[in-house]
């Protein structure tokens, strides 16, 4: 579905079962897949490829150099760029840095990712957080800069301590509050335990 006040430049690629809402930009290099959700003033630019099921809220537009993967979120009016020392006077397109959102991300409301970091699986940035490096799988992000204040589970709920970090490297085993679901914790790697049997 596109709606009328839309616009989807030829050579772009919509899979099946997506919105494009009011007002939207789909440029003719983009890549976007199947389920996917643009809301009113959302802008996709050129080389721009988003994975299935992906939900990007109004007034967020990705610049050439991003991408996201499968179910990520992209909360209203968050912010991607793509140069990092931009100047009006100096052209620096072929200086793009690549930033990747990996599956099941969310990010929130009013958020910045400074371009060329990697968010990890499953990773959740608070609203008006400033990401300016990586960000592990799980990790739950807070602040200007964002710093990481937590574990989140797939489902988006916080992890919380079910054992005591114990060993050299800090081995814990977390719960998420929502599901029930365990996790385990090695220094700042965070896998699902159903993923190590």
């Amino acid at each position: 579905m596109v709606h009328e006040s839309a616009y989807v430049d030829d050579g772009a690629v919509i899979g099946a079962g997506s919105r494009v809402w009011h007002f939207a930009h789909v440029l003719g290099g983009a890549v976007v897949g199947a389920r996917c959700s643009l809301g009113q003033n959302v802008v996709v630019m050129n080389k721009v490829t988003i994975g299935d099921n992906a939900k990007i809220q109004n007034n967020v537009s990705l610049y050439e150099g991003v991408e996201l993967e499968a179910d990520v979120f992209c909360g209203p009016s968050m912010v991607f760029t793509n140069v990092y020392n931009p100047r009006s006077a100096v052209s620096r397109k072929d200086e793009y840095r690549r930033t990747l959102v990996r599956r099941g991300a969310s990010i929130g409301a009013n958020a910045t990712i400074v371009c060329g970091v990697t968010i990890g699986r499953y990773a959740f940035i608070g609203a008006g957080a400033v990401i300016n490096r990586d960000v592990s799988d799980y990790a739950l992000m807070a602040g200007v800069p964002a710093k990481r204040i937590g574990w989140m589970s797939e489902a988006g709920h916080r992890l919380v301590p079910v054992s005591a970090a114990s060993g050299a490297d800090g081995v814990e085993t977390l719960r998420c509050e929502g599901t029930g679901t365990l996790y385990e914790r090695r220094g700042d790697v965070v896998v699902r335990l159903e993923e190590q049997q």
